[in-house]
């Protein structure tokens, strides 16, 4: 029986859709709006029903899944570097191109389908990324107004807290008429966005208390609000991993390896996956052995690492135990026990 695939290049206003057959004959190519229902008006249009539709990872790719899945459309999206690799052979690269690409690698089926996110882990990770933008701004203001302070020979502290950086300088630059009228404005939206970022900061807070499994995550030493909310809403559905080590590994914090022939390679992080994840991972993984007073075999375990390998080794490597630590408690739903840490490594 024959089978029907269709492909999508997919840009933020344009869609490029291929239809091809089981035999990889194309049946059907058109430019579209990048919209759901004209995507499905056009689907239902076809003679024939659809298998299945695919489209690579992007910026939309939850808009489409999650409405064409409504439509009733068996709907995938594919990792993005495999899709990526197969359309390198090709030698013009057009939206066209890359919709019929796409198409074919659908139907042979030589990809990696992607996790799509709930609604609610998309909305706290984008409370997490507007909290972070604040603080980022904030401290660029801040840094602003340090180097424009300068040049009038007025050096302000290495370290001023965020809280008290309005109360140290504003009395400086009223006491000067030039200053005054040009540093005053900077101050006060220096000072609206920290105050946004506090209100973000309580919320994020509470979103973390008010959630069972980011409440058990936050017993391990090292692992507050920011840190628990950022790996749940990244991992969003702990069962999607058979196995807790694999957690790691998506995250970019397993060492990449080249094995060709008499050569085998192991190289640094892969630094694959989320980024934010693998920088708050790190973080907690450096606060655990720099900060936290309580003792605990993986903190053991860590400053072993660090007298051997070094600061930084030793924190990549407790900050893979942590993946795989935290996803095992939320799979599990146990609490963190020090004693039995040591064999998650």
């Amino acid at each position: 029986m024959m089978e029907y695939f269709a492909g999508l290049d997919v840009s933020l206003r344009s869609c490029a859709l291929c239809i091809v057959d089981s035999k990889g004959t194309v049946l059907l190519e058109r430019e579209l709006p990048c919209e759901v229902d004209e995507i499905a008006a056009h689907l239902n249009s076809f003679p024939h029903a659809i298998e299945r539709i695919g489209f690579e990872a992007g910026t939309m790719s939850q808009h489409l899944f999650y409405g064409l899945t409504g439509e009733g459309f068996d709907v995938v999206c594919m990792e993005a570097r495999q899709v990526n690799a197969a359309l390198s052979a090709m030698r013009n690269k057009t939206d066209k191109n890359d919709a019929r690409g796409i198409a074919q690698v659908l139907r042979t089926g030589w990809f990696s389908p992607v996790h799509m996110k709930s609604r609610e882990a998309h909305g706290v990770r984008a409370l997490l990324s507007t909290r972070k933008a604040l603080l980022r701004k904030t401290i660029d203001l801040a840094n602003e107004v340090r180097g424009l302070l300068k040049i009038f020979g007025i050096r302000l502290p290495k370290t001023v807290k965020h809280g008290s950086f309005d109360g140290v300088v504003r009395p400086m630059i009223k006491m000067d008429e030039v200053l005054a009228h040009a540093l005053v404005p900077l101050l006060d939206a220096r000072l609206v966005s920290y105050q946004h970022f506090l209100e973000l900061d309580r919320r994020v807070k509470r979103a973390a208390t008010r959630d069972e499994v980011c409440m058990r995550m936050m017993t391990v030493p090292g692992v507050g609000p920011i840190a628990a909310l950022t790996f749940t809403a990244a991992v969003d559905d702990p069962t999607r991993f058979k196995r807790s080590r694999t957690v790691a590994a998506h995250f970019g914090l397993t060492p990449r390896r080249y094995q060709s022939g008499e050569h085998d390679n192991p190289g640094r992080i892969s630094k694959a996956g989320d980024r934010d994840v693998r920088a708050t991972l790190y973080a907690a993984a450096n606060a655990l052995l720099m900060r936290t007073m309580a003792g605990s075999q993986i903190k053991s375990w860590g400053m072993r690492l660090m007298r051997t390998k070094g600061r930084r080794r030793a924190v990549v490597a407790v900050a893979r135990k942590l993946a795989v630590l935290l996803h095992r408690m939320w799979a599990d739903g146990t609490v963190f026990r020090s004693e039995t840490v040591e064999g998650l490594a």
